[in-house]
C-alpha cells in the first residue's frame, strides 16, 4: 500500500524515504500479539542502541534472511559458525554482542514457553497512555519500559535497556505515540490525547 501523501504525519515522517514513510503509516503502533512478532520486534530494537531506525529498516530484509524470518526455534540453534559468518555479513549490523543477544533472545524468548513472550511484554501497557501533540512531548521511557527491560533482562534477554523497551512499546501498539492529528495514529486510537 502506498503512502498517501496528503495525509497529516509525525514530524519524523515527513521528508524521508518512501520506506520510512510506510513504516511510519501501516506498521509503527500497529499492535503485535505474537511471540515471533514480538522477538523481531526485541532483536532489531536491540541492534538499533546507538544508531537510527532507517539504519535497521534499510536492513530489516537482510535481518530476516539471516535470522531465519526471526524464528526463535531456529535462530537458538546457531552454532559458532554461524555468528562468525553473521559478523562477516556487510548487510547486516555487525556488532557481536547485539548478535549473540539476539541468539540468546531466542532461547529465553523459548523458554518462557508459546505464548509467554507476548504474556510478559503485554504485562507492562500502561493503564492510561495519552497521545503527545508534538515530538517533544514523546518520553525517551517511562516507568512501565524500565518495569519491562528489568523482566525481560530477568528471563536472560539481552540488549534490552529502559529506552530500548520504550522504543518496542512503540513498535508494538502498547502505546499510540503518533502526534495527535496524525492520521496512522488516528486510525489506531487506543491513547487519549494530551489534557
Amino acid at each position: 500500500m502506498l503512502a498517501n501523501q496528503d495525509e497529516i504525519r509525525c514530524g519524523w515522517a515527513i521528508g524521508v524515504p518512501t520506506p520510512y514513510v510506510e513504516y511510519h503509516d501501516h506498521e509503527w503502533g500497529v499492535v503485535i500479539r505474537d511471540d515471533q512478532g514480538l522477538y523481531e520486534r526485541v532483536c532489531l530494537e536491540g541492534f538499533q542502541a546507538g544508531l537510527s531506525w532507517w539504519t535497521i529498516l534499510s536492513r530489516r530484509d537482510a535481518f530476516r534472511e539471516l535470522f531465519a524470518n526471526f524464528d526463535p526455534s531456529l535462530v537458538a540453534t546457531y552454532s559458532e559458525i554461524q555468528i562468525e559468518l553473521l559478523l562477516k555479513d556487510p548487510r547486516i549490523i555487525r556488532h557481536e554482542g547485539k548478535i549473540r543477544a539476539a541468539i540468546g533472545n531466542a532461547k529465553a524468548s523459548l523458554e518462557l514457553g508459546r505464548g509467554g513472550l507476548t504474556d510478559l511484554i503485554w504485562s507492562h501497557q500502561p493503564a492510561v497512555a495519552v497521545r503527545p501533540t508534538t515530538g517533544a512531548q514523546v518520553p525517551s521511557q517511562t516507568p512501565e519500559s524500565v518495569s519491562l527491560a528489568k523482566a525481560l533482562k530477568k528471563s536472560g534477554f539481552g540488549f534490552i535497556g529502559p529506552t530500548t523497551a520504550y522504543a518496542l512499546m512503540q513498535a508494538c501498539g502498547l502505546v499510540n505515540d503518533h502526534v495527535v492529528g496524525c492520521a496512522a495514529g488516528d486510525r489506531l486510537g487506543r491513547s487519549v490525547p494530551w489534557g
